[in-house]
């Protein structure tokens, strides 16, 4: 008994602790106001955290004040998260096509545990729309069966402004303030944010996300 009374000990410090952290991590969150902004970036700091990368494959690099995907392979995605944590969240950016074709792929990331598993919203520039997650390696869309054309989108190199909320299981999308997708899910219920852009067909998409901007829903 005197050797395992001490690790029993032990065992109840760590989950007394353990129980800690977490009552205080719900509690930063409950006094966390809703539209309080959890994290920002307007890209104009090459060292906040992004990846940087130049390869034969494409590009994904800070770049006039912007952050920008250059994807030179054919049904190829590139994604890039900043390394943070959050539950429910409310994701804004600001997207444009530069340059390639306008069957494309271009959006947000959430809850992004890692290149395996994730929730994606991604729009194209000739008009569709898709919510759609990655798990075990798999891609499926949520609630489509294939990417849905929307009036909402403005097409080719124009600006879109891109709204996602993941909140608990429900999983929305906006574009340019207008709902285009609802979908329940609760596979993932934390991670990381992030963007992506990927190709279909043909390659050379070149897209410009800005102002990307985290907020408590």
């Amino acid at each position: 008994m005197s050797i395992k009374l001490p690790c029993m000990f032990t065992v109840m410090c760590m989950f007394a602790l353990s129980l800690t952290a977490c009552q205080m991590l719900d509690f930063a969150n409950l006094m966390t106001k809703p539209g309080a902004v959890l994290f920002q970036d307007d890209f104009s700091n090459p060292a906040s955290g992004w990846t940087r990368l130049v390869s034969p494959v494409g590009i994904m690099d800070y770049d006039g004040g912007g952050y920008r995907f250059l994807v030179n392979a054919i049904d190829h995605n590139y994604w890039s998260t900043p390394g943070k944590e959050f539950r429910d969240v409310r994701i804004e950016v600001d997207s444009a096509k530069l340059a390639g074709p306008d069957e494309n792929r271009l959006g947000v990331v959430c809850r992004y545990q890692d290149a395996q598993n994730y929730y994606f919203f991604v729009i194209s520039s000739d008009g569709y729309y898709a919510i759609g997650k990655v798990k075990g390696g798999q891609t499926s869309l949520l609630g489509q069966e294939q990417m849905q054309y929307s009036e909402a989108i403005v097409r080719r190199g124009a600006v879109n402004h891109l709204t996602v909320e993941c909140m608990s299981s429900a999983l929305r999308f906006f574009v340019n303030g207008m709902p285009v997708a609802l979908a329940q899910d609760a596979d993932f219920l934390s991670g990381d944010v992030g963007l992506l852009a990927g190709t279909f067909d043909q390659a050379g998409v070149d897209v410009l996300f800005d102002d990307f901007m985290v907020t408590k829903p």
